[in-house]
């Protein structure tokens, strides 16, 4: 490749990058358009050398956020998520714990969290947190990037038990009208206890 067209690879990708913003996580199938595999790679080594991006696991990068207090801040679980979703053409749904933290059921982030896939399992570990892919059933997944798939998996991992006013009361501030239609039809792929909490959600709090 001509230094010419190193430096326009270089200069597409990084504007890609910048386009994104601080934060933004992703491999090297993101830039399959832009050049041929190994002038991705070569431009990515050069980015990361120059530390405009930084590598996070094996084919996994960031445009990382530098706090002036913090310093160089880890990216969110989801960024990463929506990485690998991209590389590898799969499905994702936040579930147990971390499920309950995106609906503000829980204020800690769990140091592992976990997804729902319909494609492999896989583990990354970025710093102390371990994002883990786990492969489940056709079920758990039809409900996947949805708010409903959300709700069932934060309620199943929280249990029947745990289940009170001021949960429902939090559930209910994510539940949109424009919801209802998708929830309704998806409380079929919910047990049945989780159906019958959700219901309430469609209606108008007296």
């Amino acid at each position: 490749m001509s230094q010419e067209t190193s430096k326009s690879v270089d200069s597409t990708i990084r504007s890609r990058i910048y386009g994104h913003g601080k934060g933004w996580a992703f491999t090297p199938k993101h830039f399959r358009d832009l050049g041929s595999t190994s002038a991705v790679d070569s431009s990515l080594r050069r980015l990361k050398a120059s530390e405009t991006i930084r590598q996070l696991a094996r084919g996994l990068y960031d445009y990382p956020v530098n706090d002036p207090i913090l310093g160089t801040v880890a990216p969110s679980a989801d960024a990463i998520a929506r990485a690998l979703v991209a590389r590898d053409a799969i499905r994702i749904q936040p579930s147990g714990a971390y499920a309950a933290n995106v609906l503000g059921l829980s204020n800690q982030v769990p140091s592992r969290i976990v997804f729902l896939t319909d494609g492999p399992a896989r583990k990354v570990k970025i710093g102390k947190r371990e994002i883990i892919l786990q492969h489940t059933t056709p079920r758990n997944m039809a409900t996947a990037g949805r708010i409903s798939g959300t709700l069932i998996q934060a309620l199943r991992h929280l249990g029947q038990d745990q289940i009170d006013d001021s949960i429902i009361a939090i559930l209910r501030r994510h539940v949109a009208a424009a919801d209802h239609a998708v929830l309704r039809k998806d409380l079929v792929h919910a047990p049945v206890w989780v159906a019958d909490l959700l219901l309430p959600l469609m209606e108008s709090p007296h």
